[in-house]
């Protein structure tokens, strides 16, 4: 396995060929445990969801709780889930591009892999018993009324209306991502609405009202944007002042044309608006939008923003407006890579909507705060609301709220992060964060926000940010899972805290598991305190879930300290020294010798003690001859006087325990050594040096013989050279 418990693998013949073996180091932070997709099989951690081998592009797209339903969209088909375990009862819905529009994709000269086949993009309620259903079309988009029966065990999936157009509703190009939200069974949009993809919009549609969108081809509205989410959140008690929050990036031009940066942004509408009645005639009346900055503050005043916008999440609070917005972002510096999760309060962003707007008297003018007057009702103000009773629709606005409406949608105050900094960030990483999921977690010592991460290698990174000093935040990634086992950006989490579960989709297919594997940090109970996730406490057996209800004094958990010694007692240095196993190693004298070290987490910090023979034990002198490795300690050109017992002690948040001890012994030569070992040692020896001969052999002739396929005795090269590689691996790559 590939967590604490699968560590300490026995390393046969080391010495022999340390030098054939390399050790990558990885740079920090790094997860406490990590499970790879074979490791999360294997325990029964892990379900799986797919309809074909091949990548199909799926999406989280709806989620019923009450009903126990998840449905996903790909290509070329909907389905059904239980949420319970995907991996039973799915039911699958085979709804392909028609003949005819996949022809006139590929003769249009789309990618018929990639575009031309019908993505399902939109999957909304309509109703109790039907799912109002789009995909792409092969580039010519289509919705459906799906009825999915009024309860589970009815077993019902199945179209029940004709096709009709999906323009509007669902974007022609698979690979622009489409945003849609159904209130009172009218479907907002964030969209583009024609084949070329340059007419961007939020859209209303499926309406009994007039279809409403955003001024066209008017760059002040919206400038080449990239949806990524959208949201209803209540704006005070009264039901008609809530605004429909859409999340995006945009990609902002210069006065001559030429494009110069990527801005993230939060635009909202009132869902009432019906446009105006003589200006902005079936246009947005309410539409506004401000710059979301997620941005690391430099000493010398400068900022390093990370300006693209992934994924967002909405933690939901007791207030339901006042939730917590999540966001992951990119950067779009060339000079280097990164990613950051930024925290936004929705007040903060609120006092952003309520403050100056901008202005400027030109093209070639810099950007202000519009210091003139502003009409009343104050633009963005929704009709019906608790500030505007006696205004019914947005036809009756004022021409002159109108016509500032459409000149100035944008705040001139951006919304800034809570702190005015990142919650963590991930600089020169190897990967980067593709999708955010978050979690309310209650402790023994309090509640705590779990950040579920996904990757852009298919991986989820379960994630604490603990408070520091100087407003400076600790972040300690608790797991990091291989939840896919081909390699592709993971496109959506959700997260079921009623269920305790996590779902993540990707191009290859939906996968499904627990919010924790307690048992993974460990059998001891300093392995479970020194893990720190919320979800865990030692129970006096064993590592388990924690539930705050239970009243049970053996229950032991300190998320916010790890404190080992006062949590565990009697697991102190003493002990766990009598209980560390001790080993006999042989070595050759002026060989390098090698000895395996395992501390329980990757997190612990290491050092090496050596006692020889009655003497008291000394910390070990390193130098360019001994080097401590994360693997453990390696010994070039050994001497006599490195013989003893060598004790590797690991520490973690002031917690020690002897994780190896080592004594080791050296011979005069190898045909010394061989006599040493055991009869089956001896054999793995021998077998060994057979199979490097020929391995030996094998690479000389290789290099006699032109470039080309390997034939007869020489294909035999790369298996060899592979079961080598196999046999030495000390982990799971992370």
């Amino acid at each position: 396995m590939g967590g604490p418990q699968g560590w300490a693998v026995p390393l046969a013949l080391l010495a022999l060929s340390l030098l054939c073996v390399g050790v990558a180091s990885l740079p920090p932070p790094r997860p406490r445990v990590f499970l790879s997709f074979e490791d999360l099989q294997a325990s029964g951690w892990l379900q799986t969801s797919s309809v074909s081998e091949r990548p199909m592009d799926y999406r989280i797209l709806h989620v019923d709780e009450d009903q126990e339903r998840m449905f996903v969209g790909c290509r070329d088909h909907v389905l059904s889930l239980d949420i319970n375990n995907v991996t039973q009862g799915a039911q699958k819905l085979f709804w392909p591009a028609s003949a005819a529009k996949i022809q006139e994709c590929q003769m249009a000269g789309k990618d018929p892999t990639h575009g031309c086949g019908n993505f399902v993009r939109v999957v909304q309620p309509y109703n109790r018993t039907h799912l109002f259903v789009c995909g792409s079309g092969a580039y010519s988009p289509v919705c459906v009324y799906v009825n999915r029966g009024r309860r589970p065990e009815e077993r019902v999936f199945h179209v029940d209306s004709k096709a009709e157009s999906g323009k509007g509703r669902c974007s022609f190009n698979p690979g622009v991502n489409t945003v849609a939200v159904m209130l009172n069974q009218e479907l907002f949009s964030g969209v583009y609405i024609d084949f070329m993809g340059t007419d961007a919009a939020v859209f209303r549609s499926l309406t009994r009202r007039n279809a409403v969108r955003t001024d066209q081809h008017n760059s002040k509205w919206l400038s080449e944007p990239a949806f990524v989410a959208a949201h209803l959140i209540p704006d005070g008690s009264h039901p008609n002042d809530s605004k429909l929050y859409f999340f995006l990036r945009e990609r902002l031009a210069d006065s001559g044309g030429a494009t110069q940066s990527v801005r993230t942004t939060v635009a909202r509408v009132c869902p009432n608006d019906v446009g105006g009645q003589r200006s902005l005639v079936n246009r947005w009346t309410t539409f506004l939008k401000a710059r979301l900055v997620c941005s690391v503050p430099e000493a010398d005043g400068t900022e390093t923003h990370f300006d693209q916008l992934e994924s967002v999440f909405l933690l939901e609070s007791e207030r339901p407006e006042a939730p917590l917005l999540f966001g992951v972002f990119a950067s779009t510096s060339s000079v280097f890579t990164g990613s950051a999760v930024c925290v936004y309060k929705m007040a903060d962003v609120l006092t952003v909507f309520n403050g100056p707007f901008a202005h400027r008297e030109g093209p070639g003018f810099r950007w202000g705060a519009f210091q003139g007057r502003i009409p009343y009702p104050r633009p963005g103000t929704c009709p019906g609301g608790a500030f505007t009773p006696d205004l019914q629709s947005t036809k009756q606005l004022p021409d002159e709220v109108v016509a500032f409406a459409r000149n100035h949608p944008l705040m001139f105050n951006p919304a800034y992060p809570l702190g005015r900094r990142p919650l963590l960030v991930r600089a020169g990483a190897p990967y980067r964060y593709t999708a955010v999921a978050v979690d309310q977690v209650a402790a023994a010592d309090g509640s705590y926000q779990v950040l579920f991460l996904g990757t852009d290698e298919g991986r989820v990174q379960k994630v604490i940010v603990l408070p520091g000093n100087d407003s400076l935040h600790q972040d300690l990634i608790l797991e990091e899972l291989e939840v896919f086992q081909n390699k592709a950006p993971v496109t959506n989490l959700w997260i079921s805290s009623k269920k305790q579960q996590l779902y993540v989709s990707s191009e290859w297919g939906l996968s499904q598991v627990s919010l924790h594997r307690c048992q993974a940090y460990g059998s001891a109970c300093a392995d479970c305190c020194l893990a720190r996730d919320p979800y865990c406490a030692w129970d006096g057996r064993s590592c388990s879930r924690f539930y705050p209800a239970a009243k049970r004094r053996s229950r032991r958990q300190d998320v916010m300290h790890g404190n080992a010694l006062t949590q565990c007692r009697g697991f102190n240095l003493k002990v766990a020294y009598r209980n560390a196993a001790e080993t006999t190693q042989y070595g050759v004298r002026n060989n390098t010798t090698f000895l395996e070290c395992f501390p329980t987490s990757p997190q612990a910090s290491v050092r090496w003690l050596i006692q020889r023979d009655d003497d008291r034990r000394k910390e070990v002198k390193l130098s360019e001859r001994v080097v401590s490795t994360p693997l453990g300690l390696l010994i070039r050109g050994a001497r006599p006087s490195d013989q003893g017992l060598y004790s590797c002690l690991s520490t973690e948040n002031g917690f020690r325990r002897t994780a190896a001890k080592i004594h080791l012994r050296l011979l005069g030569s190898t045909e010394d050594l061989l006599e040493a070992l055991s009869p089956v040692e001896s054999l793995a020896v021998q077998q060994y040096c057979q199979e490097r001969a020929e391995l030996r052999k094998l690479q000389q002739r290789a290099a006699l013989v032109a470039p080309g396929p390997l034939r007869g005795d020489l294909a035999k090269l790369k298996p060899l050279l592979d079961r080598r590689r196999s046999r030495h691996r000390r982990h799971p790559a992370p």
